[in-house]
């Protein structure tokens, strides 16, 4: 019998910083492209995350790397890893 992994898989994502947000928080644009099913046609969607920035190191249009975590408020559940 196989044993089943409880493991949590943390998801990471790239983005920019589109503004700030109060204290210890940014707005981060994470882009993707894909294909179209029928058409094959390329799609960008963007979706915006609130990201908890505990030294308040990111600014605005800087390239980030964020990580997801615990909840910090209602909407806030990523954290900033890197800042470039």
């Amino acid at each position: 019998m196989k044993e089943q992994s409880t493991k949590k898989v943390i998801k990471s994502e790239r983005g920019v910083v589109l503004r700030k947000s109060g204290d210890m928080t940014v707005v981060v644009e994470v882009l993707t492209v894909g294909r179209h099913k029928l058409y094959g046609k390329r799609i960008k969607r963007s979706r915006r995350y609130l990201v908890h920035d505990a030294d308040n190191e990111a600014v605005v249009g800087a390239e980030v790397t964020i990580k997801e975590g615990r909840p910090f408020s209602k909407r806030k559940r990523w954290t900033l890893i890197k800042s470039k």
